[in-house]
């Protein structure tokens, strides 16, 4: 085996990835990267009964959208593909006859019925029916026919399947790097079937010649696989390889609850259990944290963080950053709980570090697109927004930055901003009913009269004119202020009511305070 770190993310093209699944892919890519090694992506389609088209690109997508692109996998041969298990079957019969030749295995002739019959019988009992050491050669297989049964029946084409001979009486000492030390008793391992009848490899067998022959050093993968690490170390010894060392990682958990994370907790809570957007073949959407709004570095440091700890209070992260503090030793062992709400909160702080450059580049088509999505914009509106963005570059830039403190997604800038580009058609009742009262249209007037007089509509001297006649008339700032704010507004939110009035400008600025002004009159 290479003295190189090499390891590999191994999924199913079975659907879309489960974050737990692109959990396992970023802990692999961080670990590869920390020791200057190659992240491989290997599709394990053996099960062709469940093969999903698309999925491998939605895989694909994935990982490049959360910038952890592979080193090598399927159009990126570095010398070890094919990297599809569908493509590498003439490699997996050689090493099933060498495990048959030693022994190790044998060939089993029961069919479904036989088994489920046997089932049934040990049910009846109180029994668990398990195929291993304890009834193996009174079953129909090779161990208990002759050399010359087993050979007609494979001449006839009877369908057979190669089953692995767990040995008995042995006490294995497997080694995890998370989990440290576990001791299996052999006697209570089952005989995996490593070959089936239709010509392809089980899981077990392919994913152990295919490590072997990619030379990959570091195993790490999900919880689930635990239970199958001492077959797989078995297989090794059996074959006389040299294994890979091996991590586990512990399950996600529901937010509430026991249980590990599925789909259905993501649609009950309303978040995303998948990186993209997935459509299904009847037309059922599922919600991804792309489509959602997340950006990819939220949902990388998100998920670092579940079943890591970097043993200090730091909890944000870049990709460079995790990559130095990544240590496989620092997994911890019990299942890490999701939190949506953790989720949203490095979302809001990744929204917060964009550049406004950036936020404006993004921000144009989600404007855009809101033409036939809810809440829906007018043409009208939108041509004032290009417009806006054509003439006032930096005008609008002010506009995004004025509002993005209080965003978590790019769309409540919109939510935030959308009064700029669209003057109040109504004002909002219960507001209005607090902030319009006896002598605010008087206020109002007084304001209006300030703002036709000033050409200088920056935030020093619209502060300095509108405060000073505050201060030198007595008046509470929260009576001048409110009615203002909902004169410009419609309601109650935006940012300091003198940087909206700089921004809009003295034009939009009055006639704004005009119409508040004939809705009170």
């Amino acid at each position: 085996m290479s003295s190189k770190v090499r390891v590999r993310f191994a999924p199913s093209p079975t659907g879309p990835l489960h974050i737990g699944g692109v959990r396992t892919a970023l802990f692999n890519y961080l670990f590869a990267k920390k020791h200057k090694g190659d992240f491989i992506l290997r599709i394990e389609d053996t099960d062709q009964t469940r093969y999903v088209a698309g999925a491998e690109d939605y895989i694909i997508e994935s990982l490049n959208w959360l910038s952890i692109p592979f080193d090598e996998g399927p159009g990126k041969d570095k010398g070890y593909g094919p990297y599809r298990q569908s493509e590498r079957k003439h490699l997996y019969k050689e090493y099933a006859d060498k495990l048959l030749a030693s022994g190790n295995a044998y060939y089993a002739f029961d069919t479904a019925e036989e088994l489920n019959e046997h089932r049934k019988s040990h049910e009846a009992e109180g029994k668990t029916f398990i195929y291993n050491w304890h009834n193996r050669e009174k079953l129909n297989n090779s161990l208990s026919l002759s050399e010359g049964e087993v050979t007609a029946k494979i001449e006839a084409g009877e369908p057979y399947v190669i089953r692995f001979k767990s040995p008995t009486n042995q006490t294995l000492s497997l080694q995890d790097i998370v989990r440290g030390n576990i001791q299996i008793d052999t006697n209570v391992l089952d005989d995996k079937v490593l070959f089936k009848s239709d010509g392809m490899p089980t899981y077990h067998l392919a994913n152990i010649v295919d490590d072997h022959l990619m030379e990959i050093s570091h195993v790490i993968r999900g919880e689930e696989w635990l239970p199958s690490l001492a077959l797989h170390v078995l297989l090794y010894q059996a074959l006389g390889l040299e294994a890979p060392k091996f991590a586990h990682l512990p399950l996600i958990m529901k937010p509430v609850g026991k249980g590990k994370l599925s789909k259905r907790d993501g649609d009950k809570m309303g978040f995303p259990v998948f990186p993209l957007e997935w459509k299904t073949a009847d037309g059922a959407i599922f919600s991804g944290y792309r489509e959602d709004g997340y950006l990819p570095e939220a949902v990388i440091n998100m998920l670092a963080l579940l079943g890591w700890n970097p043993g200090t209070e730091q909890e944000l992260f870049s990709l460079k950053e995790l990559i130095e503090a990544f240590d496989l030793e620092k997994v911890n062992k019990s299942g890490a709980k999701f939190n949506p709400d953790k989720t949203k909160w490095f979302q809001q702080h990744y929204l917060q570090e964009l550049d406004e450059d950036v936020l404006l580049e993004r921000f144009l088509p989600l404007v855009t697109s809101k033409l036939d999505k809810e809440p829906k914009i007018s043409e009208d509106t939108l041509k004032k927004v290009l417009a806006f963005h054509e003439n006032d570059d930096l005008k609008f830039k002010k506009i995004i930055a004025s509002v993005k403190e209080r965003a978590t997604f790019l769309s409540d800038i919109w939510e935030q901003a959308s009064f700029y580009f669209e003057a109040p058609k109504s004002y909002n009742e219960k507001a209005s009913a607090k902030a319009f009262k006896e002598g605010t249209k008087e206020i109002l007037e007084n304001v209006l009269s300030i703002l036709e007089s000033t050409d200088d509509y920056s935030e020093e001297n619209l502060s300095k004119q509108i405060k000073g006649w505050i201060t030198e008339n007595n008046i509470g700032f929260g009576k001048v202020m409110m009615p203002l704010r909902l004169a410009l507004v419609g309601e109650m939110k935006g940012p300091d009511v003198i940087l909206i009035l700089s921004i809009l400008g003295k034009r939009a600025s009055t006639e704004r305070v005009k119409q508040a002004i004939d809705f009170i009159s």
